[in-house]
């Protein structure tokens, strides 16, 4: 296994962490951005949730208009910056890259893209201008990229927008829940920063929206209510053992490495249970932030896994092993994590069978939990007239997000149960155009 040595500096932290895109400077941006053959029917921009004029950016980066490309970038995705860096462009604008069918590089999409978003941000352009008050207040809750995209968007249409967030910082998983060589906090707060300064949102931090009275107080106070709250806490894998210490949830754990790593602990040796990005991303941060051994255990097949390809490659560059077709059946230990007991999976008329008498044991000293996050069920039913699905989901109108309580529109994680900030980007700016033609017409 490579060997990261625990971080004891904001130093060896930048050394651990450095950045999978770093930011281009101008003449690494001047050709790349020259390869760009400018497609007609661009797949890179059909690939793009946010559906960015991807040769129309790139080819103002190239002819020297920056802020240009930046406008054009801002106007489809309010988290340009942020985008650039943790989208999965793999799979993406450059995995549709024409480049690929000729076994050619593809362009480096998100790392011009965040290129030209950081001028603006450091140089802090004033790239819009408001429309002219019309009478009306939407009130946000969530500040993550769900909520900031549909507050932008309210504003860029004349309404007075209040955002409300129960955390202490701004932009939800982008973040808390962002593994830090995707993306460091100073880039996600400045890019959020710009956006206020740029739209004039308020923003209420430390301000949780949880009681029916409070709920009741929005729909009275303001014209429409938006949801971008994201999910909850990691969901409970159900097995002995849970309680020990040294378990922990793959969001949280993953929380503490992007706000507190100096004084997050770090296993010796960990095992990791799941097969989704998020397990991939805590998998490699163990790595990365100094543990001895880290393996990844996974209860279907290696194919099976929903994670990227390609976060799993780079989990294993640093040295994470892979483990497929276990199941965790005890977290063994007195007080705290002393091992794991798994059992062998395998697939029978379509459904996975734990296989009695297969059980063996790993030493480890911490479990991190990669199950899923809870949704947010019970804070919803503060609120009358909200409809979820079988899977706890809101239910919302596809094109305008509006839920069954016509007041309320909703995006992001809390609607589609988990994707990526540039989905939750769309659906934000997708909603606030559903918020103006509910009010426009009412």
């Amino acid at each position: 296994m490579p060997e990261f040595l625990t971080p004891a500096t904001a130093e060896d932290l930048e050394n651990s962490f450095q950045q999978l895109k770093p930011y281009m400077n101008p003449t690494m941006a001047h050709y790349e951005s020259a390869r760009c053959l400018f497609c007609y029917d661009a797949p890179c921009v059909k690939a793009c949730p946010t559906g960015i004029d991807i040769p129309l950016f790139i080819r103002q980066i190239h002819t020297h208009n920056t802020e240009g490309a930046a406008r054009t970038i801002y106007d489809s995705n309010y988290f340009g910056n942020v985008c650039g860096k943790v989208c999965p462009t793999e799979v993406l604008c450059e995995g549709a890259c024409v480049y690929n069918h000729q076994n050619v590089k593809p362009i480096e999409i998100g790392r011009l893209q965040s290129y030209a978003t950081s001028q603006v941000i450091e140089n802090k352009s004033k790239l819009y201008e408001l429309a002219a008050p019309n009478g009306k207040k939407v009130a946000v809750v969530g500040a993550g990229p769900a909520g900031i995209a549909c507050a932008c968007e309210l504003r860029l249409l004349g309404y007075e927008v209040d955002v409300f967030e129960a955390k202490e910082q701004p932009s939800g998983l982008a973040l808390y829940g962002c593994a830090p060589y995707k993306v460091n906090n100073e880039d996600v707060l400045n890019e959020v920063d710009w956006l206020q300064d740029q739209f004039g949102f308020r923003l209420h931090l430390n301000r949780p929206v949880q009681t029916a009275d409070q709920w009741k107080k929005l729909e009275n106070d303001y014209d429409a209510v938006f949801l971008g709250i994201g999910l909850g806490h990691t969901q409970a894998a159900h097995i002995p053992g849970e309680q020990l210490e040294n378990v922990v949830g793959a969001t949280e754990y993953i929380a503490q490495i992007k706000l507190t790593p100096l004084n997050t602990r770090i296993g010796k040796k960990v095992v990791v249970i799941g097969g989704g990005n998020t397990a991939m991303d805590a998998a490699s941060e163990s790595a990365r932030m100094g543990a001895e051994e880290v393996v990844l255990a996974y209860r279907r097949s290696k194919e099976e896994m929903k994670a990227y390809e390609f976060e799993y490659e780079l989990a294993k560059s640093v040295g994470v092993k892979g483990l497929f077709n276990v199941a965790p059946v005890t977290i063994l230990g007195e007080d705290r994590v002393e091992g794991i007991r798994l059992a062998k999976t395998r697939l029978e008329d379509g459904r996975l069978q734990t296989l009695a008498g297969t059980e063996f044991d790993i030493p480890c000293d911490t479990v991190i939990l990669a199950t899923g996050q809870e949704k947010m069920t019970a804070l919803l039913s503060q609120i009358g007239g909200i409809d979820t699905d079988r899977q706890g989901r809101i239910a919302t109108d596809p094109r305008t997000f509006q839920t069954m309580h016509p007041k309320y529109f909703a995006g992001g994680d809390v609607v589609n149960g988990g994707a990526e900030v540039v989905n939750a980007a769309a659906e934000g700016k997708a909603a606030a155009k559903g918020i103006h033609a509910f009010l426009h017409h009412t």
